[in-house]
Order: structure tokens, then sequence, then C-alpha cells
């Protein structure tokens, strides 16, 4: 096992620390393998992770969970942020740049006219349900796929525990959210336009929006888009598309462009600012402008630097055609993952769009599975796991390293899956979705 050793210690210390040992559930160790991932970075840059420890990985994971979508520390983006910091971040006066994004993402998506910013994609989907509130006049919310961990999103499992546990992670705990938010919010499946219908039928009356991701594990059918689009318009009601995950996967800006998916209003962050903190609210005029009918103001918005980091990660972004690369990869991948998985006689699934792809273990060990999976990689030097999100950095180089390392694990997990894998596991199994530290 590589030493780590001063991860793990830092680790300790953080759960007595930090409620939930750190602020983002999908970088928890537990979701890896707790006691042989490493946890924390010293350094980053392009597609090199250095641990606290001093050892060096090749990220072939989750890429800053999908905010990194140039690579690590990029020059051109960190030159942009640089300048910005040595001219003031901060100041009684706004920074012009913010103007210069509005305009920019609204040449990109030429039905919206307006846009307002925050600092992260859970923040920016609470804005644009309060926009949509505030121009309806209404209260409740249908939607499919995730979308944070605001009050608005969690309702749905008020009453119901597990209404949300088909929406990417399961298990996620309402308390804390107020019991009189109960029945405001309705969760269907994507592509299930009857499901949709059913909620329609019972609550149109009563809709403000309908909040959906443009893209996630599969595309969409193209009825299924229709109806929503004709329903949100028929009965007056804010389509919001949450591009926060998909936007810049498929085209420089969201995924719904090249979907023909129609929004009122939609919702960029990730990959945005190129790990940055920002998040962007864009959206067709006569919707926006109910935000000055509603107090939606933080001092922390018109910070600067995250305005820096996404121009500079957009202009990149076009310039390299870093959608058409990371699609390239992302496809080679779940290609090889599928021919190495043949190869070592294990059954897997690949998954998700190309620059998003996921596998899952079709055994019946998967949390073990995933563990012994990551354990063996990392001594092969790679930070990896069930996931994959392709950065403008990743070459086709480090993809067929990479691959090889996966043929040469798959082959030791036959091995340990067909003794016992639980003793094979220097770690914990990986966890599944939302639960409780308690150790």
């Amino acid at each position: 096992m590589t030493n780590i050793q001063k991860c793990l210690e830092l680790q300790e210390k953080a759960k007595q620390l930090i409620p939930g040992m750190n602020q983002l559930l999908s970088k928890r160790p537990d979701q890896f393998s707790m006691g042989t991932w490493p946890g924390y970075y010293k350094k980053a840059e392009g597609v090199n992770v250095t641990d606290l420890d001093g050892n060096s990985y090749t990220d072939m994971s989750i890429s800053g969970i999908g905010a990194n979508i140039l690579g690590y520390a990029d020059p051109d983006v960190n030159e942009a942020v640089i300048r910005a910091i040595q001219d003031g971040v901060s100041c009684s006066l706004n920074c012009p740049e913010e103007v210069e994004l509005s305009e920019l993402l609204c040449e990109l998506h030429p039905w919206a006219d307006m846009a307002r910013f925050s600092k992260g994609g859970g923040e920016a989907l609470a804005i644009a349900v309060r926009i949509a509130r505030a121009h309806t006049r209404k209260d409740k919310i249908a939607f499919c796929g995730y979308h944070g961990w605001q009050d608005w999103y969690l309702a749905a499992n008020l009453g119901d525990t597990e209404a949300l546990n088909g929406h990417l992670l399961p298990g996620l705990s309402p308390e804390g959210v107020p019991k009189g938010l109960a029945q405001s919010t309705f969760p269907f499946e994507y592509n299930n336009t009857e499901q949709f219908k059913s909620i329609i039928n019972t609550h149109s009356d009563d809709l403000a929006c309908v909040v959906m991701e443009s893209i996630r594990g599969q595309k969409p059918d193209e009825d299924f888009i229709k109806t929503i689009r004709e329903t949100c318009t028929e009965k007056g009601i804010v389509l919001i598309i949450d591009e926060v995950s998909a936007g810049f996967r498929l085209t420089t800006g969201g995924a719904h462009l090249v979907l023909d998916i129609h929004p009122d209003i939609s919702v960029f962050s990730k990959a945005l600012g190129n790990g940055f903190p920002i998040s962007a609210i864009i959206g067709k005029a006569p919707i926006m402008k109910a935000a000055e009918t509603s107090f939606i103001s933080s001092t922390n918005w018109t910070e600067r630097s995250g305005f820096a980091a996404a121009l500079a990660t957009i202009k990149k972004h076009k310039r390299t055609n870093t959608a058409a690369h990371i699609n390239k990869l992302g496809t080679d991948i779940q290609n090889g993952w599928a021919n190495a998985a043949k190869s070592a006689n294990l059954e897997i699934k690949p998954g998700g769009i190309p620059p998003l792809s996921n596998f899952q273990f079709l055994n019946d060990s998967p949390p073990e599975s995933k563990a012994f999976f990551i354990q063996e990689m990392l001594k092969e030097g790679y930070l990896a796991s069930n996931l994959f999100y392709p950065m403008l950095a990743h070459t086709d180089e480090h993809v067929s390293d990479y691959l090889h390392a996966v043929e040469r694990t798959f082959k030791k997990l036959r091995s340990a899956l067909d003794s016992s894998i639980k003793d094979h596991l220097e770690g914990a199994p990986a966890a599944a979705g939302f639960k409780r530290l308690t150790s």
C-alpha cells in the first residue's frame, strides 16, 4: 500500500473539526475507499496531482468533480485571475467583467437576454427557482435529475424519504428542511413523459417552474422534450434547464444548444470557471426582470476573480474546441473499459455521455469491487474510480497508458472475486450515496 500517512492523519482531524468531514460529498474519501484514497492534495497541475505525502498521480477520475474542464491550474485562466487579483478583486465599485460575461453568455445563447451571477451551482439553482416563483407568483416545482442541496430540492424527500433516490444521489436526508415545504416539489423520471403529464394534470395551476438537466446518462427523447416545452408554454410555467454538470461538455455553452431544448432560464457553474467559483443564471428578459421584484443579493457575488476565470475559460474552450477533444477521449475510455472487462471476464456497464463517463460493476460485490479497483489503480499511479471526466489537458497517451493499467487491474479484480474479495481490500468498501459518517 502506498504511504499516505499524512493524508490519513488529516482525515481523522477533519472528522473532528468539520461536520461531514469536508464540503462536498463527492470528494469524501468514503465515496472511494476510506483508508486508501488520499483525500488531500498539495499541488495539482494539468492532469498531475501530488498528495500531502508527496505521492504523484495522473488524475483519470472526476477532474475536480467536473469543474476543471481545461485541466488543473490552466495557465491562461490563472493568468487572467492573477491579473484580476493584482488589480483588486473587491471594491466599492463593480467590476466591468460581470457585464462582459453577461454579454458573452447571451451571445453564446441567442435565446437569452439577461444574466445574474453567484458562486455555486446549488445557490444558482435556488436563484433560478426564486426568479421563476417571482415571475409566475406560484410556488410549486416539478423536476427531474439532481439539482443540489437547497431546501426546494430536498423538500421532495419530506414524507417520502426515497423520492430522490432515482435522481443521481440516493439517501439524501431532508433533516432541517421546513416540513411546511412538503408537497411543494414533485419529481419525475427523465424521458418519462407520462409521469410528467400526471404531475401536470394534478398541479399545473400551482407550478412555477419545471427544472431539469439537459442531459446526464441518456439523451432526451424528442417527444419528452417537446411535451415539456409545449406544456410549459401553454400553462405559463418557467422551464429551467440545469447545465451545472452538462454545460460546456458537448459544445461551448449549454448542451441544450446541441439537443434542441429551448429553455426560459438556464443555469451554469462547474466548468464555467475551470474550478474558480462562479455560476450564472441566464434567461429571457421578461422572466429575468422578476429578479428586481425579489431580494436576491450577496457581496461575494460581485467578487472579480470568478468573472475573470469564466471569461478566460470560455474563450479558451471555444478556441481549442475542447468539447470535441473531451468527447473523443470519453468515447475511447468507454470502449476501453468494455474491452478490458471482456478480456478479464468481468461484467460491467459503461454509461453516461462521453465527457461524463462512468461504469458499473455487474456482480454481487459492487462496493468492494469499486474499492479494489481504486486501491490497485493507485498503485499504478492513477487517481481512478468508476467515473472519468476528461479535461483538455488529457491526451491520447494518457488514455492509452491508463487503459493498459485498467486491463491489468481488471484481471487482478477477477482473481480477487474468484476467492474472497474482502480479504484483498486494504481500505473500506466504497460508500453509495449520502450517509452520515459514524467513525
